[in-house]
């Protein structure tokens, strides 16, 4: 369904368009002239305005003017009874997307036209949003006991319109969790759009939040949609909530309350047409104790809350995942085919992985530009002193590395160049292992 503004000065036409139009599922507003239009697009906002070119006082190609200029975004059709080639070339340089010739032929025609304008608008839309996030991310959970009751929650929430709050350490896949609760959701066919509050600067984040008007602040060159109007139809994703500034933590409040918003440096009234979704890693009840968090807005997000351990909690999660994400880095690094040595999962499954996900993302990364072969050995491993410290009664990484080269030369009839091979090292490098364990 899109908002459609049906502007002409004569009644009847004006009517029987909106009627057609409000059957075809859309939501219809009339207007009887240019002036008329114009109060009714700058206090409320439309998908597409289907205005006559002639009318009395503010004509078509005037209001058409204004809106390229005020809302280049909302796609404009145009009616003209003196279907010229010159008016409708003017118009169509003006940015109108396509005119339609009085008397019109009936509602096929006008249905034919408008559903095209609206496609190029949802186009315009899916871009933008594409443009803005275009990562690729793993699976929820692989199975692990820790991810039941999570993935139970989620599954149970997503159906319903209710404000969910994921909390858990940095890199624990909470945006990959929001993401699969819009996908569970009612609004699964409506864009997906995420919001990181830490990474955006406080005097650009509420312009990137609501968007702005023309001239709203120094370098506002023209009207930019804001990611929540991006969003409309789907859900909003507020990653790092709590690096809100306490300002826009008030605004945000009364967009939560209110449903409704306005750009930065502009008077018209936006709807929030959008399921909410909030994370964190920091403990919101403790900010509130310090100042720094609002006690109602917590209270407005934290309606459902969902707790995402750490990826050290969910072991049986690491070894599919780390394949999931390999798979990955061998595509972006054109080297297909890439794996895991059986010593180098053992090291991966024991590690602490203080920085989850995201550390264990960045630790094959690197591993598969050690490599070069297409098998990661762990020596390709490249890990910090708090991520590659044993749990008790596990090996450590040089036991490890020592028991697999002793493998692979059993297995190889001590063939050295065979077990290098097999375990992914040049043999140069093998050789400095057989003599730093003694097995030469």
């Amino acid at each position: 369904m899109a908002r459609i503004l049906v502007v002409d000065d004569e009644e009847g036409l004006r009517e029987f368009l909106a009627e057609a139009l409000h059957d075809d599922g859309h939501a219809t507003v009339e207007a009887a002239d240019g002036e008329e239009a114009l109060r009714l697009v700058r206090a409320s906002s439309f998908d597409l305005v289907l205005t006559d070119l002639r009318m009395p006082g503010l004509s078509g190609l005037d209001l058409l003017r204004r809106l390229r200029a005020e809302q280049p975004e909302t796609e404009v059709v145009v009616m003209t009874a003196y279907g010229t080639v010159e008016s409708a070339v003017e118009a169509m340089k003006l940015g109108a997307y396509d005119y339609l010739q009085k008397p019109i032929s009936g509602p096929g025609e006008l249905r034919l036209v408008v559903n095209r304008a609206l496609e190029r608008r949802a186009l315009v839309d899916l871009r933008d949003r594409t443009a803005r996030d275009t990562s690729e991310r793993p699976p929820l959970s692989y199975g692990d006991p820790a991810m039941i009751p999570v993935v139970e929650a989620l599954r149970r929430v997503a159906p319903t319109e209710a404000t969910v709050v994921l909390t858990g350490e940095s890199g624990t896949g909470k945006e990959v969790a929001a993401r699969a609760v819009h996908e569970w959701s009612r609004r699964a066919k409506g864009p997906f759009v995420a919001v990181n509050c830490a990474a955006i600067s406080e005097n650009l984040l509420e312009s990137e939040l609501f968007g702005h008007e023309k001239g709203a602040f120094t370098g506002a060159i023209a009207t930019r949609r804001g990611r929540l109007e991006l969003a409309a139809g789907g859900t909003f994703f507020l990653d790092e909530i709590a690096e809100l500034d306490p300002s826009l933590q008030a605004k945000l409040l009364r967009v939560l309350q209110e449903r409704r918003f306005e750009r930065v440096g502009g008077t018209r009234t936006l709807d929030a047409d959008v399921r909410w979704i909030a994370a964190t890693h920091q403990d919101l009840e403790t900010l509130i104790a310090t100042g720094k968090f609002r006690e109602d807005l917590y209270h407005r997000l934290n309606v459902f809350p969902v707790h995402l351990p750490a990826l050290r909690e969910r072991r049986k999660d690491i070894l599919p995942l780390a394949r999931t994400l390999l798979e990955r880095v061998g595509r972006e690094l054109g080297r297909p085919g890439l794996a895991l040595a059986p010593e180098t999962e053992t090291v991966l499954c024991a590690a602490d992985w203080p920085g989850n996900i995201r550390e264990l993302a960045n630790v094959l990364e690197r591993a598969a530009i050690l490599a070069d072969g297409p098998t990661l050995a762990p020596e390709h491993l490249v890990l910090s002193p708090r991520t590659s410290r044993p749990s008790p009664g596990s090996a450590t990484l040089s036991q490890l590395e020592r028991g697999a080269i002793e493998r692979a030369l059993e297995t190889h009839g001590g063939n050295r160049r065979k077990a290098a091979v097999s375990l992914g090292i040049p043999l140069r490098t093998f050789y400095d292992k057989l003599k730093r364990y003694e097995l030469v």
